[in-house]
């Protein structure tokens, strides 16, 4: 199959500019990881001592950026359905290039998004107090930043290919993103989880994503680099597979 690269960079660049286009978007995205950071990091962090070793704030920042990150790659997919409604989606799936590349293109742009808004997290996160134990390996926590908004774009795309109404997308996406964020290692270490509670935590691919970070920015070890990104990875390109299937079969 030929890949109309032109394509996938148009498609992307629209998403791109569309961000960075809404100042509000921008600002109102961010108010949410900033609570969270604040509230928890210097509410409840007198109130634990440390975790492995360090702050709570230093904790749980990696998991507030997977947050921002989840949140923004997940709700990205319901401008599949927002452009279904209005037409742009009709124009772009009648143009001579394969669905499979319209939705890559899409997912590109939506990770970018993504990834861009867990990078201004981890610098405001800075101005907070949270330590960067090496920087050499932030550009190791951006691939992870990318890998996890791209997992979470393609899943949110390929739930908003099987809806119709933005309503039901946004019902949906909470009931979906909620657990899968609170049963992630975000807020709390993995490791004296009870029985069933660890289980579905180590079967979330969340939980992966945040490790890594966590790995790359403040040096804890929890399940180590390697299978954290080959986990991830698995999974994404699992999704990137029926995700595609998925927006393959979009009717018009």
């Amino acid at each position: 199959m030929f890949v109309d690269f032109g394509a996938i960079y148009v498609l992307w660049l629209r998403q791109v500019k569309k961000y960075f286009r809404s100042k509000a978007r921008i600002v109102g995205s961010l108010g949410q990881p900033l609570l969270f950071l604040i509230a928890l990091g210097f509410g409840l962090g007198p109130l634990v001592s440390n975790v492995n070793g360090e702050s709570y704030l230093n904790f749980i920042t990696p998991g507030i950026i997977a947050m921002s990150i989840l949140f923004t790659a997940m709700f990205s997919g319901i401008e599949v359905i927002w452009d279904r409604q209005f037409g742009f989606l009709k124009e772009t799936l009648v143009a001579p290039v394969s669905r499979i590349q319209i939705m890559f293109g899409r997912t590109l742009g939506g990770a970018t998004v993504a990834t861009i808004q867990g990078i201004i997290v981890l610098i405001l996160a800075t101005f907070l107090g949270f330590t960067i134990t090496n920087l050499l390996f932030v550009p190791v926590a951006i691939i992870f930043m990318f890998i996890i908004a791209l997992l979470f774009t393609t899943l949110g795309t390929a739930i908003a290919s099987l809806l119709e109404d933005m309503q039901g997308f946004q019902l949906i996406i909470n009931f979906v993103i909620m657990p899968l964020f609170f049963l992630s290692s975000a807020l709390f270490p993995i490791d004296n989880l009870p029985g069933a509670l660890g289980f579905v935590t180590r079967l979330n691919p969340l939980t992966y994503g945040v490790n890594g970070l966590r790995e790359a920015l403040t040096g804890t070890i929890q399940t180590g680099i390697p299978l954290d990104l080959t986990v991830i990875i698995v999974v994404t390109i699992a999704l990137l597979v029926i995700g595609s299937k998925l927006f393959s079969r979009i009717q018009l």
